[in-house]
């Protein structure tokens, strides 16, 4: 099983003509996903074509562009939406997708402002619509889709599930993970706020048959990685291995996310660690060193 996604998810692109959203779009149908509508009410009734393989056939993808998010939704049946469109105006954006009934919305803009991801965030929540990000690499369950802008081609289908908040350290997770393979990659982006947690992600991965362990990625400042240490305690049968950025962070800097500031002795890596370590997770110091503690365990699972 997957988390969230699967082979047969149907993705919008919002904002399918952009510089951005043409070379991810290109990218997700290499690696199968099922795009099956673009958005931008500029470009209404267009087509715009992709290469189905990197290599080999000539043949392509057509997607239609649509003037809005419901119309794309109502001609092809579409529950998941992608969002490639400048922060000014990603609110409207995703505001739109949660009224037309798209299920899932990932936000992969970066630079969004707080106040409107508090609003969108909010609005997703009451009408049940799961929203990924903002500032995110997306969700990919390998073999079978990808949304976002993770590569396809680190790791194939396997029995890890990943949380992150950051995008690089997903990649290099899957990386020195690739032997083992993942069910689902998450990456739940940087920001102070997002539309999905740590613990929703690990809630998903504790239901799925098919995740045999765990493994998170936090970072320095807020407290949802203390909150994640007492979720898995009273909840999670399942081996989670985490790790912590930002060990040597100073204190008040901002480190790369708008999310990851630590003040005064809480918030701190070594802080986070201690609280997991507490409720049974084991935490590396180096993304290296966890996977190494991922691959102990998983010699003890055999």
């Amino acid at each position: 099983m997957t988390v969230f996604l699967n082979e047969k998810s149907r993705v919008i692109v919002q904002g399918i003509t952009g510089k951005q959203g043409y070379e991810h779009t290109q990218k997700m149908v290499y690696s199968g996903t099922n795009i099956v509508a673009g958005v931008n009410p500029r470009k209404a009734g267009s087509v715009v074509d992709f290469q189905k393989s990197e290599v080999g056939s000539q043949e392509k993808v057509q997607v239609k562009v649509f003037g809005t998010v419901l119309e794309a939704k109502e001609e092809t049946n579409a529950n998941v939406s992608v969002v490639f469109v400048p922060p000014l105006y990603t609110k409207s954006a995703v505001i739109e997708a949660i009224e037309a009934g798209v299920e899932l919305i990932v936000v992969i803009t970066e630079g969004v402002p707080v106040h409107d991801s508090i609003e969108f965030c909010a609005l997703a929540k009451e009408k049940g619509v799961r929203i990924i990000g903002p500032n995110c690499p997306g969700i990919i369950s390998p073999g079978k889709s990808n949304v976002g802008i993770t590569p396809a081609d680190i790791t194939g289908e396997g029995c890890l599930g990943l949380v992150s908040k950051s995008g690089t350290l997903t990649y290099q997770l899957m990386n020195e993970l690739s032997d083992f393979g993942f069910t689902t990659c998450v990456g739940i982006g940087g920001d102070p706020v997002n539309g999905t947690s740590h613990i929703d992600v690990i809630e998903g991965f504790e239901k799925d048959p098919d995740t045999k362990l765990i493994v998170m990625i936090g970072e320095i400042g807020g407290d949802a990685e203390e909150r994640v240490a007492e979720y898995v305690k009273e909840h999670v049968t399942k081996p989670v291995v985490a790790y912590i950025a930002g060990f040597t962070a100073p204190e008040g800097k901002t480190m790369g996310h708008a999310g990851a500031i630590i003040s005064g002795s809480s918030g701190t890596a070594q802080s986070k660690a201690d609280a997991l370590n507490r409720c049974g997770v084991r935490v590396g110091k180096t993304p290296t060193q966890t996977a190494e503690i991922v691959k102990e365990i998983m010699a003890e699972l055999a």
